[in-house]
Formats: C-alpha cells, structure tokens, sequence
C-alpha cells in the first residue's frame, strides 16, 4: 500500500460545514474517461488466459503497488509494477494501491481490479484529500471505465480484503509478493491463520513471481508495436543531444546538459526515461553505470550515451552510441569503435531462431577477444581460444566485463526472474525482443594498454527482435559504422544550424 504521509499541523485548514456545502455544489455532469476499449486490453486477456492455465482453482493476487514518499507531503511518480502492467494493460503512472484478482470459477478465472474510483463530490476524496483528491491530483477513472477500458470487472479497493479471504482455508493463494511488501505481510498473516506454513507460502508465491516472469520473454504483436515505437522515440532524443553536443561544451558540466535534453525528449515523446541515463564523456565511459553525470563534455573526447525512452505502456528502448564530440573519431578512437562494431555485427548475425541466447556473447567476444590478442593485451603465450577456456582463461574480460546481450521489453532487464537454463542456455524464439551491445573499456590509467588507447571507451547497443528467419534490428535507423556515425553527426548539425 502507499507510504504514509504524515500531516504537518502548519498545514491543517479550518473548514466548516458551510464551506464544505459550497464546495458540493453546481458541478457540471462529468464525462466518462473511456470511450472504447484500450488496444492493451484483449493482449492482456490472453495473456491472463495464459496464467489461468498455469494455475487452475488458484486465487492469483497481483497489486499494482502504491506511492512512495519522496519528501514530507511528496511522492515519487508512480510506476506499476510491471506483472500488474503487463496482465491489465495499465501503464504510465496507474493506478496505485489496485490489485488484480484472477478469481477461481468452474472454467478458469474471472479478472477483477480492485482499485481506488473516482470520488464523489460530496466526499473528502474530492476537494480534501490532497494526495488522491480531483482537486489535486486530477480525476481518477470510475469502476464504469475501467471496466470498458481493460475488459474486465472492477471494485471499490475497499471489497479486496474481504474478498481476498473469502473461503480462506479452502482455495489456495499465491500473490507477486515484491509488488506490495504490506499488503504481503497482511495476506501472509492471513494465511497462516487458516493453516498454511510460511515457508510453503514464499515458495508457491515464488513459482508465480518466475511463471509471470518467464511468460514476458516472447512478446505478442502488440509488445512489439510497442518496442518500434519506444526505439523511434530513443532515435529522436539522440538526434537532440547530437544538436546539443557543442552546447554541452560550452556550457560546462555537459553530461547534465545531455542528460536533461535526453530526458525531456523522453517525457514528450512518451512516459519519461526507462532507466537513469549513462551520458558518460571521457574516461567516465569506462564505467560501466555511469550516471552520476557530473562530467564535462570536452571537444576531442568521445561520449558515449546509453538511453532509452520508455513509453506510456512501460515497454523501453535501450540503446547505445559513442558519440565523437568534434564530430570526427581520432585515428585510436576509430580503431576501437571499428573492433567494437564488429563484435556487435558477430553477435547480430549469431541471433536467430534455434541458436542459445549465449550464441550471442559467444560470437561478439570473440570478437573482442582477437582484436585484444592482435593489439598484443592479452598475456603473453595466450591465446584467443585460451582466454576465452571458461576454467582457466577469461583474460579479455578486463576490458570487457559484462554480457553482450539481455531480454528487453517492460523491464530494461525483462525476465529477470528466468533461471539459468531458461535464460542463458534457452533457444533463441521468434518473438524474443533482445540487446546486442559489447564493448571495449581502456580505463585512463589502465597500464596493460597501449597510451594511445588509455580513457577510450566504447559500447554499441541495438535492440533486435528474433524473426522467423533471423533478426530485425529495431533500431537499424540509427548510424552504427564510425563513418556513419559521423555523417549523422554532421547531418543533424546542419539540419540545426
């Protein structure tokens, strides 16, 4: 449930009974906030079919989560959490503290959203309540519209606990147990009572959590729409840092500069950003999570931007460019942005239907393992196959130390709960939507390498989506080639001047 605010008495406001009548009267008849149902809805049945199946006679508790205290009297923005999302079809910041209830019945389940209606107008929830009134917070959907936006039943979140015990003892519960910590504790205690062990609830709770988990890794038709459209919007804020990058100079402190450009192209084009922004200039490119972005941004250094737009139905782009803040890459930064490129080209062409997802990294380290060896890093007397030996290799890994590949959709890092052979050793299948992005890292004080290559780092990021055949890459519009790289540069800085 929300965090409680709690009330400074500086704040409290003298009303009377008067006033309060005042306020009541002579309101225009509200219009209904759904017209027609919204396209996530009949995605999201299917895929409610789907955990149905799973999980028959079985009470399935999925809350949406509630607000969390920024400050005193304010919240952070609101995110559901991303089961509850993908099973209603809500997005943006909606709504918090609802629960989705897949209710047993003779044939399957009945889904019901227990969420906070619109308030009356002679209720506190209209005019006094600051954190959920209309006055305040702007008006929330009736039971009527939710029912014919998402195409399902709706209650008043205050029937949840009663119905959630209903024949307690008699029907087992699993609920996300991550996505409302209280309201976990609560259900728990509950179960207890009536004669479950609490080792035993964890663990069934646990099989739903990875079940709705694992469902998220082929996305449907309209998860894919979705994707597109995130990587189109992603396309359009690098195309505003690129115009901003001799402002981000000038101005010192140029991370933030980019950053902020970035972020309010996320905030227009869609819900804002998926996940803090790596807008990491120089050497601070070289580590990895970056997002202090505290830096300046200097004409001659490289800066490489890690972002993605997250739009309003929480699907993200994640993509990665290494930008020459001149325009132009120097001789050494091309020589490793070329190397880098080409890992990414390896681990593109190795994503196709029936390969593992490790096909992927497999074939980019690679890669990056032979350039490291013919650049002399690698230890003397080792080599490609041996430092890429598991058990007694893995020398490359000091400049190149994550994976080249993750699931991507509502999550940055989709899927998360998969275990190691759903995951790393699973079959790549159509539908899967994916990241491609090595890296090479020559940390300005790193020793072991040539000086031309110290404070150089560089990663390529695209999102691709397996086809029957292969790969899309999503974000194939976007220049990925050093000489690419740098015409786009030059063509959007015309294009501005």
């Amino acid at each position: 449930m929300s965090e409680e605010q709690k009330q400074a008495e500086n704040r409290a406001r003298p009303t009377t009974e008067e006033f309060r009548g005042f306020v009541r009267e002579d309101w225009a008849e509200r219009r209904p906030q759904a017209t027609e149902q919204a396209a996530s809805a009949p995605y999201a049945a299917q895929r409610r079919a789907l955990v149905s199946a799973a999980f028959p006679k079985q009470r399935l508790i999925v809350p949406a989560g509630g607000l969390k205290m920024r400050s005193n009297d304010t919240d952070y923005v609101f995110r559901p959490h991303s089961a509850f999302a993908h099973l209603t079809g809500l997005g943006a910041d909606r709504e918090p503290d609802a629960v989705l209830v897949l209710e047993p019945t003779d044939d399957g389940h009945e889904a019901i959203l227990y969420f906070r209606p619109l308030g009356e107008r002679d209720s506190d929830d209209f005019f006094a309540d600051a954190r959920y009134g209309e006055f305040w917070v702007g008006a929330r959907p009736s039971l009527a519209d939710i029912e014919l936006e998402l195409g399902l039943a709706a209650r008043h979140i205050d029937e949840f606990e009663a119905a959630a015990a209903k024949d307690a003892g008699e029907v087992t519960v699993r609920l996300v147990r991550d996505a409302d910590r209280e309201l976990t504790a609560r259900l728990d205690a509950a179960r207890v009572d009536n004669g479950a062990e609490q080792d035993s609830l964890v663990e069934q709770d646990d099989a739903l959590a990875h079940a709705l988990s694992l469902q998220r890794m082929v996305k449907d038709e309209y998860e894919i729409e979705q994707m597109r459209e995130a990587v189109a919007a992603t396309h359009v804020g690098f195309e505003a840092v690129i115009a901003e990058l001799e402002q981000a100079v000038a101005l010192g402190r140029g991370e933030r500069w980019i950053e902020g450009v970035f972020g309010l192209h996320a905030r227009h084009q869609g819900n804002g950003v998926g996940y803090d922004s790596i807008c990491a200039a120089g050497d601070h490119a070289n580590t990895l999570h970056w997002i202090r972005n505290t830096g300046d941004v200097t004409d001659g250094e490289l800066v490489l931007l890690d972002a993605g737009v997250e739009v309003d139905a929480l699907y993200t782009a994640d993509i990665t460019r290494t930008l020459p803040v001149s325009g132009t890459f120097t001789e050494a930064q091309r020589e490793v942005y070329d190397a880098v490129y080409a890992a990414q080209e390896a681990g593109i062409a190795a994503a196709k239907p029936g390969a593992k997802f490790s096909d992927i990294h497999a074939a980019a380290i690679r890669v990056v393992a032979e350039h490291l060896h013919a650049w002399g890093l690698l230890p003397e007397g080792v080599s490609v196959d041996d430092t890429l030996d598991t058990e007694h290799g893995q020398y490359h890994r000091r400049w190149m130390v994550h994976g080249t590949s993750h699931h991507l959709g509502i999550d940055v890092h989709d899927c998360a709960l998969a275990t190691r052979s759903e995951y790393m050793d699973a079959e790549l299948k159509e539908g899967m939507v994916l990241t491609v992005e090595p890296g090479l890292y020559f940390k300005a004080d790193d020793l072991k390498v040539p000086e031309r290559f110290r404070g150089i780092g560089v990663r390529i990021e695209d999102d691709i989506v397996i086809t029957a055949d292969g790969c899309e890459n999503l974000s194939a519009a976007m220049p990925r080639t050093s000489a690419e790289v740098e015409a786009w540069i030059a063509d959007v800085r015309e294009e501005n001047a």
